[in-house]
């Protein structure tokens, strides 16, 4: 029965080739294209899969490659990440330098700018080190200032850099005036070792009528510190020794806490 059946196979199979021969030359090309686009697909998967492994290898990268390209990308973020911090800081210190040389021109003084360098390690808010000496036209006891205030002043003087006194301070006493109608005049001391920010003003009249928010200004007397420098605002005050004298508390207005650059009043 096998046997039967090839031979039918074969047979169909002669029949064909013969009835291809047959044909006209134009229905043989029709018939040879008609297979050919039949088996086109399975020549362009296998010519596909034959390109494929140099394609891949071009395009994936080994993991090793791969962690130190991540690397260095992550290297480069954090160094472009410094320099744009650098930038900013450039930038902010060019604004306070402009300001600062436009607050000058306006001032009635001989004024030079100076940087702080160090701090008393001991102390630190009570004194501080600026980056100017004798050489620069600095002497001792000449006033210390910033663009908001009164910092204090020079005390020791070398060629190159100079200590200055602050403000609070038992040391450094300062004779005020109190921006109110009866111009009342105190002595700008310490209020204490906790808080830098604020001094106390005593020796004011008993009769001192003051409010919260007046201005205090160096009055000019003492040979040490100009009139007219501020130096800060009235917080509270208070009768002292059964009602003689007035004492108040006074903000500071210079940041003792983040000074950088102070001027130097010169003579």
């Amino acid at each position: 029965m096998f046997r039967k059946k090839h031979y039918i196979a074969l047979g169909a199979v002669l029949l064909a080739a013969v009835l291809i021969l047959s044909l006209p030359t134009r229905a043989t090309s029709r018939l040879k294209l008609a297979f050919s686009s039949l088996f086109l697909p399975l020549f362009g998967l296998s010519n596909g899969a034959r390109e494929l492994p140099p394609a891949l290898a071009n395009s994936v990268l080994p993991r090793r490659e791969l962690l130190h390209e991540i690397d260095r990308l992550e290297q480069t973020n954090q160094e472009l990440k410094v320099l744009q911090l650098q930038a900013n800081a450039v930038a902010k210190e060019n604004e306070q330098l402009r300001a600062a040389l436009a607050w000058q021109r306006q001032q009635p003084w001989k004024l030079k700018l100076a940087n702080v360098i160090a701090r008393d390690p001991a102390n630190w808010w009570r004194t501080i080190q600026i980056d100017a000496g004798f050489l620069d036209g600095v002497r001792a006891n000449l006033p210390v200032l910033t663009t908001d205030g009164l910092v204090g002043r020079t005390i020791a003087v070398e060629p190159h850099r100079s200590q200055v006194i602050l403000i609070g301070d038992p040391n450094c006493r300062v004779s005020a005036l109190v921006d109110d109608p009866a111009r009342d005049i105190g002595i700008l001391s310490a209020s204490g070792p906790l808080d830098n920010s604020f001094a106390q003003l005593t020796y004011l009249s008993g009769n001192a009528t003051l409010k919260a928010g007046q201005k205090v200004f160096t009055s000019g007397e003492g040979g040490v510190f100009p009139k007219g420098i501020p130096v800060g605002q009235i917080v509270d005050a208070q009768q002292v020794d059964f009602g003689l004298y007035t004492e108040a508390r006074v903000k500071l207005s210079a940041d003792f806490g983040s000074l950088e650059r102070v001027w130097v009043l010169l003579p």
